[in-house]
């Protein structure tokens, strides 16, 4: 299936997956699954003979930002990315369809004996883990032990496997885990953009709104430069994001990682400012803005916690 052959516009699908992910949010993980399938959302990069749309990552990349928007806690990244890695696979067909469930563990490997920071495993049927050759597997997640690390997120912890006894469903190999991972670094970039865009809409409103001294606050000057530079920085992540999608001036793909250290940079930066302009109730449930930043948090934490902003700043040096 092409855009050009179906006129689709990346945009709309973002528009349309907001109701199917608000209702996702009020329901059960494996209801959740099958509200979420029965979009489209699951499968939107899976192949067609496995019941998915066959679209590019271009597609995927609104609904992971609307997910982040809404604060979705549901695998929807991995999901969509492990079942366009299975292909034709009758694996990639039961997850478009919402009968499995799959996430991905960003550390550690197969070879070790070990992998982490996988998002809701617990819950989960299959995980992606790289294989410690290039590639990566797909194992069966009742074939290992579960560890649940609470410390960024005590409700929706982050997980160890124990690989020892893994169960290998299916392999992926190196070239198209490598693309899967670019893949990936774009989706979780759009993810923790969309959680900031969502705050600062937020934020924006409540400041407008809230009244003090016979003002609304964002009449105060600092308030108004604050909220400014959240917009300047939500701005340019975006562009970032978006250049990805296409090639640079030589026909080459972009590099990804510098998008990606600033949209976790950026992202985390908007959440704590929209926290304290709301006077801390970011930490409160009643404005539950303390989830995204756990999200951007745990991504970053995936990632190194700075690592991967230092190892660019390093590329950069080395490549002048």
């Amino acid at each position: 299936m092409s855009t050009t052959d179906n006129d689709l516009k990346p945009d709309e699908f973002g528009q349309a997956a907001a109701a199917a992910i608000t209702d996702a949010q009020a329901r059960g993980f494996r209801d959740a699954a099958q509200v979420l399938a029965g979009a489209g959302l699951c499968g939107v990069c899976a192949s067609e003979e496995a019941g998915g749309l066959a679209l590019g990552i271009e597609f995927a990349l609104p609904i992971v930002a609307e997910a982040g928007k809404l604060r979705l806690q549901w695998p929807l990244l991995e999901t969509i990315l492990v079942a366009k890695a299975l292909g034709q696979s009758p694996l990639a067909a039961q997850l478009a369809a919402g009968e499995r469930v799959a996430t991905w563990a960003l550390q550690g490997s197969l070879k070790e004996g070990f992998a982490g920071q996988a998002r809701h495993a617990s819950h989960c049927d299959w995980a992606l883990v790289a294989d410690g050759q290039g590639g990566a597997a797909l194992v069966d997640l009742g074939s290992v032990t579960i560890q649940d690390d609470a410390a960024l997120d005590p409700e929706h912890p982050q997980a160890w496997l124990v690989l020892d006894k893994a169960e290998v469903l299916a392999t992926v190999d190196a070239a198209t885990f490598s693309a899967l991972q670019r893949d990936s670094h774009i989706l979780i970039a759009g993810l923790v953009n969309g959680a900031a865009e969502g705050a600062l809409a937020t934020t924006a409103e409540y400041m407008s709104t809230r009244v003090q001294f016979g003002r609304p606050l964002s009449a105060k000057q600092a308030v108004r430069h604050l909220l400014a530079r959240m917009r300047l920085l939500q701005e340019a992540s975006s562009a970032g994001i978006q250049r990805l999608l296409r090639t640079d001036e030589f026909g080459g793909a972009r590099a990804t990682s510098p998008v990606l250290a600033n949209a976790l940079a950026s992202s985390a930066f908007v959440l704590e400012k929209s926290i304290h302009l709301h006077g801390g109730m970011g930490f409160t449930w009643e404005v539950p803005l303390h989830y995204a930043l756990r999200e951007v948090r745990k991504f970053d934490a995936a990632f190194g916690s700075g690592v991967l902003a230092r190892q660019v700043g390093r590329d950069f040096i080395q490549s002048v």
